[in-house]
C-alpha cells in the first residue's frame, strides 16, 4: 500500500500508443521512439496499476494484457527480453463487460481474469446518503468556506444525477463560484 500507484486511462490513449504506455518500448521500436521508455507496469513494480476504462482496450492489446495478467511477464515494444514485475491490478469501466463479452467485443478469458474481486458501485441516485459528504468534499476542493442551505441539500438529494458524481462535482463548483464565499442557496444551482 505504500508503493507506487500508477493510473492509465485506457480510453484517452489511442490503441497504437496504449501498448507502449503499458509495457514500455525500446528506441527505434516505432517512429518517434527516440529512447527506451519504461511502461506503467514497470513503473509500478511492487505497487498498483489502475486501468481506468478497461472496456475500451482493443482486442490485440487485450491479448497482451491477458498474457501479462497470467504471468506478470512482458516485453517492451520492439524488444525480445522478457521482464517480470509484481503489481496489483485494479480496473474500472462504465461499460457492461458481460454484454461486451457476449458480443465478442471483450475477451471472455480477460474478463474472468480481471473479475477476481468485483466491486459494483451503484449510481449516485441510489446513494442519496453519500450526497452531503460529497458536497462537503467538493466545497472544500473548490475553496468554498461558506455553508450550504438545508433546502439545497434536499434538492440535491432529490435529483436523479444521470452524470453521477462528476455531475454533482460540476454543480457544486458552479454553485461555489456563484455563492462567492456566502452560503450556497437554491438560486446558485443550475
Amino acid at each position: 500500500s505504500d508503493r507506487a500507484f500508477v493510473t492509465v486511462n485506457c480510453a484517452a490513449l489511442p490503441h497504437s500508443l496504449l501498448e507502449s504506455e503499458l509495457f514500455g518500448h525500446v528506441r527505434g521500436a516505432f517512429t518517434g521512439a527516440v529512447k527506451d521508455r519504461q511502461g506503467r507496469f514497470e513503473a509500478a513494480d511492487g505497487g498498483t496499476v489502475f486501468l481506468d476504462e478497461i472496456g475500451e482496450i482493443e482486442p490485440p492489446t487485450q491479448v497482451k494484457l491477458l498474457r501479462f495478467l497470467q504471468s506478470r511477464e512482458f516485453e517492451r515494444v520492439g524488444e525480445s527480453v522478457t521482464r517480470k514485475v509484481d503489481v496489483r491490478i485494479l480496473a474500472a469501466t462504465n461499460r457492461n463487460l458481460e454484454e461486451a463479452v457476449a458480443s465478442c467485443a471483450f475477451r471472455e478469458d480477460l474478463y474472468y481474469r480481471l473479475n477476481a474481486v468485483r466491486l459494483k458501485l451503484p449510481p449516485l441516485r441510489e446513494r442519496e446518503g453519500d450526497i452531503p459528504l460529497l458536497v462537503q468534499h467538493f466545497l472544500g476542493k473548490f475553496g468554498c468556506q461558506g455553508e450550504i442551505a438545508t433546502e439545497v441539500l434536499e434538492a440535491l438529494g432529490a435529483y436523479s444525477w444521470k452524470g453521477n458524481v462528476r455531475e454533482l462535482e460540476n454543480v457544486i463548483e458552479r454553485a461555489s463560484l456563484l455563492a462567492r464565499g456566502e452560503k450556497v442557496q437554491l438560486h446558485h444551482l443550475p
